[in-house]
């Protein structure tokens, strides 16, 4: 019978890629993964269950210093791509709704501000968001337009000295508690998408006219929420327009800057679960002996291992040509697209591997598969990630 002292811990990073991170990048990982170890995971399972954001940990959160990422200034840390990258994979190998929670607050909202706001309007936002002290979320998607939410419907006109929209967005994640919301619609003057921002105001009431009600029923990503809003009328002041958003080609400079943090988030899920897996081969006997001496459950771990491998390696050099300014649109797709379908397939795997066991919340995997469902599917569906890749392969465009 296999021992603790005899079993194997297996290494999850096969090619040692982590030993080329600088010491403030290894500095950055190992925060994040001491919070998330100590105090994500011990409850993370009741919030999930619960369908219900654990607020709890946003102070501790705020205390590492992270948020805000690669931002410079405005009191975020200007981190390196990789250092981000291991924000969101390590805060995803403990949980993927807190890590969709920095994902839209500190890379979406946060990263929309830093690239379309001017300096007036980044000093305005930006400080009050890296200390969590206000909260931020990001309104793209309608009911009626997701893959091609350039075709979005909610529309502003000017009014004086204020925006008046009116529209409907739907799976806005934090859309229906955050502060500060970075709403995207288009322009009845001219037909072009701008950027606003709608706020609380000091009794943390929304403007008049801005609806949200948090959606329902989810089986992924249950530990934070997304809303359906209804905007019916709603009035903003002029200044609150984000002055760098002319065109729908702005929104896609921000998506572009922040899609690398799925593919990260995608890498963290994965080597959360195999590593689950491969302890629990060595500690689950069935006919007289550990599961792990069997062929099959090798073959098993051995592939799991070398698609997470792969992902990894795609995920570094991605993060590497994107310090270079050399990191097209197309590739960060393409690491994107094979990130969330191997991060899926390994998640599957390592479910069965388990067994019935691993359908139980307390073994984690099931969490993590059903969080990487979600991944797939926002930021941009494998689908979409493929055709704009084929685009650039062909240069022909299937989706306009």
């Amino acid at each position: 019978m296999t021992t603790t002292a005899d079993r194997r811990t297996a290494t999850s990073d096969y090619f040692q890629l982590d030993d080329d991170l600088s010491q403030e990048e290894i500095g950055i990982r190992d925060k994040v993964r001491t919070f998330a170890e100590n105090q994500v995971l011990p409850v993370i399972n009741e919030y999930w269950e619960r369908a219900e954001f654990p607020a709890v940990l946003l102070p501790p959160l705020a205390e590492l210093g992270i948020i805000g990422t690669i931002i410079q200034g405005y009191g975020c840390p200007g981190m390196s791509r990789k250092a981000a990258g291991m924000v969101a994979r390590e805060m995803a190998r403990a949980d993927g709704s807190l890590n969709t929670f920095l994902g839209v607050h500190s890379n979406l909202c946060m990263g929309a501000l830093n690239i379309l706001g001017s300096e007036q309007q980044k000093e305005r936002w930006l400080p009050a968001l890296a200390r969590i002290e206000k909260t931020g979320a990001f309104a793209l998607t309608e009911p009626d337009h997701g893959s091609d939410s350039v075709a979005l419907e909610t529309h502003a006109r000017r009014d004086g000295d204020q925006w008046v929209i009116s529209g409907h967005k739907r799976w806005i994640g934090n859309g229906h508690v955050a502060d500060v919301i970075v709403l995207f619609a288009r322009n009845t003057e001219d037909g072009n998408v701008n950027a606003f921002v709608v706020e609380k105001d000091y009794d943390g009431c929304y403007p008049a006219g801005y609806s949200p009600t948090v959606i329902t029923g989810k089986v992924g990503k249950r530990a934070i929420l997304q809303a359906d809003i209804v905007i019916e009328e709603m009035r903003l002041p002029a200044a609150n327009r984000l002055e760098g958003c002319h065109s729908f080609r702005d929104v896609s400079r921000v998506l572009q800057a922040t899609r690398g943090g799925a593919a990260w988030e995608a890498v963290g899920h994965a080597m959360a679960v195999f590593e689950i897996a491969a302890d629990y081969a060595q500690t689950r006997h069935q006919f007289g002996k550990p599961i792990a001496s069997f062929q099959l459950v090798q073959s098993r771990l051995a592939n799991m291992l070398s698609e997470l491998t792969t992902m990894q390696l795609l995920c570094t050099r991605m993060a590497e040509l994107a310090d270079r300014g050399q990191l097209t649109n197309a590739q960060a797709s393409m690491v994107k697209m094979a990130t969330a379908q191997k991060g899926k397939w390994i998640c599957n795997e390592a479910r069965e591997l388990l067994g019935g066991n691993g359908l139980l919340l307390e073994n984690h995997v099931i969490r993590h598969m059903t969080d990487m469902e979600v991944v797939s599917t926002y930021e941009g569906t494998d689908s979409m990630q493929a055709l704009i890749v084929g685009r650039d392969i062909t240069g022909i465009s299937a989706f306009n």
